[in-house]
């Protein structure tokens, strides 16, 4: 049953400068919504419950989609587990706490992967969550957004809510965050082979084996789920967002070699860890309700490497800037 979203519906999408959040805003501004509310760090800050929950009750979105998020790849997530615990369950708890409080009744939770047992069975299945183990180099994060999962679940049950949650596999695309060291391994691979290309190298290092296999998917594509979800009046449960197909790391290498234009050769350094073996998403709950991905890996890529140029073009201009004012 589809849902009567009013063009002038105020929105609050939470997190809107980030990678999901600014694909929100995009696809709401596609659709023709209007009365988009957002709020920067300086304006609000998400992990101040006092700060969230009167927001919340003066302003009263209609629809939220909480976005924000502390994110990051292998070793960010190594490196500051107790910041991605933290800093998680407090933006969520906030705002799904204060949504109720505010009598909100719509809310779209976004997620990760990440929060299925490290070796599950494939494709995973939403019943998986909670059946075994957690990959231990993102488990704080995990366990943050399994709680916020069991939040939505509960507040419905409880308070006769109708939040939702999105479970998307590996983003990439438009406002991602391409540091070596803080990255997820797409963006980061796309900076790595661009700076090699750059420096006219002959040889691409990858952290780990290359074995492992990841889903992909564009940014822009879990935005356009998130809004299918909410259009169609979808009152609860959890949704894995993928497009069902995986790729090995060595062929994610290659695909963001072959659009960045690197010649040299692949080399894998086995010291680095490799993370999850597998993790592909089953998304037969989204296709059964007439949802699916339409954007390619090699497209992505295509897009995700502008983005890139784009930025670091942005970058060296303020970094000239600044010297011409300096001097």
């Amino acid at each position: 049953m589809m849902e009567n979203l009013a063009k002038d519906a105020k929105i609050f999408v939470a997190g809107h400068r980030g990678m999901v959040g600014s694909a929100l805003v995009r696809g709401l501004r596609a659709r023709g919504y209007k009365n988009i509310l957002t709020r920067t760090r300086a304006e609000l800050d998400l992990l101040d419950q006092r700060s969230v929950h009167h927001f919340l009750k003066s302003e009263r979105p209609a629809y939220i989609f909480v976005a924000a998020a502390k994110v990051g790849g292998i070793h960010a997530n190594n490196t500051y587990g107790a910041d991605f615990i933290y800093e998680n369950l407090a933006v969520e708890t906030n705002i799904i706490d204060g949504a109720n409080r505010a009598d909100i009744d719509r809310l779209c939770f976004l997620g990760s992967s990440c929060i299925y047992p490290r070796d599950c069975a494939q494709p995973i299945k939403e019943e998986y969550l909670l059946t075994g183990p957690l990959e231990p180099t993102n488990e704080p994060y995990a366990i943050a957004k399994i709680a916020g999962v069991k939040m939505c679940e509960s507040y419905n049950r409880q308070y006769g809510r109708r939040y939702i949650s999105a479970m998307p596999t590996n983003l990439y695309g438009p406002n991602d965050n391409y540091d070596l060291n803080n990255g997820h391994v797409l963006p980061a691979l796309i900076r790595k082979t661009h700076e090699a290309r750059m420096r006219g190298d002959t040889e691409l290092t990858v952290w780990g084996s290359g074995n492992p296999m990841r889903e992909f998917l564009y940014v822009d594509d879990l935005a356009d789920a998130c809004l299918f979800l909410m259009e169609a009046g979808v009152e609860k449960g959890l949704f894995n967002v993928g497009t069902g197909r995986d790729v090995t790391i060595r062929e994610l290498a290659e695909t963001i070699m072959e659009v960045v234009g690197f010649e040299g050769e692949i080399v894998f350094d086995a010291s680095k860890p490799d993370g999850t073996p597998r993790k592909l998403l089953n998304v037969d709950r989204m296709k059964d309700l007439g949802w699916a991905a339409t954007t390619s890996l090699r497209d992505g890529i295509v897009k995700a490497y502008a983005d890139f140029v784009s930025q670091s073009a942005e970058a060296k201009v303020l970094e000239e800037r600044a010297v011409a004012i300096a001097s």
